[in-house]
């Protein structure tokens, strides 16, 4: 068969899933079945397979098939912006009860003339001594103190992981990740031309002989991952990890990409103690304060500060004076270590109600941070569970969002516990629950 037959092939089966023939969570034959079924070749049946799962229209689940992608009619792998549904459980942004008021009186007086003019003024990849000074404080955790002249800033955490990614990483270059992984990093690596590679992981994080091999295969140009409370996972890397997979990357000589994003809600320092100048650790504040407040922070090795600067700059990805204003007057006067305070306890009461609620069934999670793991019933898929709850005004994240294999995604989903209130919390976490005792097709004939 020819490349345009096996896309036509593809089509046909793209529009069958457009005009409603295939549904959500629908399950495609194996490809052995359908390559009899349409008179073709097996290794054409996988082609066509192939490019569906390219287009973001199937998505695999490991020992279980192919299946129709809930977010078919989207096509795209990434979550979908807040869509106003009433129980959220696909963002993870907590706004505390008092934090606008504390905010608010941190930022008294910035609105006056003298205050905005300084913050109106055009801004830099690097801010001023001062904002350097005040984050680099800030920053510091346990054994790790990084001095200000390492820090270089963005508009935002997004921001910051492309600008480091396209600082180390050539264009048409790989870099390791871990296998279920932050997914705009999927994205970000796309736009860059840059390959993802999976790391293999266990209950510890990223195996350091899963580095060693893909390096030997792939020959990579550098790690990205996420030590201290990662997502989807929730895991915190323990020493003895973080020792042996510093030393295989030092050996290497790979630089690592440190998501910090939830390290406030720890107090394990990044692994940039252990290995300075092997490691770009990548920071924001929208987390620690709230969505609207972005500033993206990145701290670069001497060696590599230039090269970071300057893909912060032909990235347009250069931070506002007003945003640098605003940080610098909550980390000084300690509001946004108040909130970090307050998020803390509030993340701990909410996983205190989750493992209350799904008491009996398997997750995975950290009581110290806003998310957690879960895996599913064998009665249930992952994208039916979704779209199932969606039904039921529940948004939910599933596995394959955070898969970078495509094909190779855990039959599971994350809750993210922060945007909810209690009481949303609660009746989210009670309708999931009963979800899963129910059996699939006995849930869905309460429709």
């Amino acid at each position: 068969m020819s490349k345009s037959e096996y896309l036509k092939l593809a089509d046909a089966i793209a529009a069958e899933i457009a005009d409603g023939t295939f549904k959500p969570g629908d399950r495609l034959p194996p490809q052995r079945n359908f390559a009899y079924d349409r008179k073709i070749a097996v290794s054409t049946a996988g082609r066509v397979y192939a490019e569906l799962l390219r287009r973001g229209l199937v998505v695999g689940e490991v020992g279980r098939g192919t299946f129709i992608s809930g977010d078919a009619r989207r096509g795209v792998a990434a979550p979908s912006e807040p869509r106003g549904i009433r129980i959220d459980f696909e963002f993870n942004y907590q706004i505390l009860p008092d934090q606008t008021a504390l905010i608010a009186k941190s930022l008294d007086g910035l609105e006056k003339p003298a205050a905005l003019d300084a913050a109106l003024r055009q801004a830099t990849s690097v801010g001023t001594p001062a904002i350097r000074s005040v984050a680099a404080a800030y920053l510091s955790q346990g054994a790790w103190s990084p001095a200000p002249e390492q820090i270089v800033f963005t508009g935002n955490g997004r921001q910051s992981i492309a600008a480091a990614l396209a600082a180390v990483v050539p264009t048409g270059g790989r870099c390791g990740v871990e296998a279920l992984t932050y997914p705009f990093i999927k994205g970000i690596a796309a736009r860059l031309g840059i390959a993802l590679v999976p790391l293999a992981m266990d209950d510890g994080g990223v195996r350091p002989d899963s580095v060693q091999k893909a390096h030997r295969d792939a020959h990579l140009a550098a790690i990205y991952i996420q030590p201290v409370i990662q997502n989807p996972l929730g895991m915190t890397m323990n020493g003895a990890r973080r020792a042996d997979l510093v030393h295989v990357v030092e050996k290497l000589h790979l630089p690592i990409l440190e998501d910090n994003v939830y390290g406030f809600l720890d107090n394990e320092p990044p692994l940039a103690a252990l290995a300075p100048d092997s490691c770009i650790v990548i920071d924001s504040l929208s987390k620690k304060a709230a969505p609207g407040l972005t500033l993206g922070f990145i701290v670069t090795p001497h060696r590599l500060r230039e090269s970071v600067m300057a893909s912060v700059r032909s990235g347009g990805w250069t931070a506002s004076g007003f945003a640098f204003a605003a940080a610098q007057r909550m980390i000084e006067d300690g509001t946004v270590t108040e909130l970090a305070r307050l998020k803390r306890l509030d993340a701990r009461a909410r996983q205190k109600l989750a493992a209350d609620r799904l008491s009996g069934f398997d997750i995975q999670a950290n009581e110290k941070c806003y998310h957690l793991w879960l895996t599913l019933p064998a009665h249930w898929r992952s994208q039916t569970f979704v779209a199932a709850a969606a039904r039921r005004d529940i948004a939910l994240t599933p596995s394959t969002t955070f898969a970078v294999s495509p094909g190779h995604a855990p039959n599971a989903v994350r809750l993210a516990l922060a945007a909810p209130t209690m009481e949303q919390l609660d009746t989210g976490l009670r309708t999931i629950a009963g979800m899963l005792a129910a059996k699939e097709h006995d849930f869905e004939s309460t429709e």
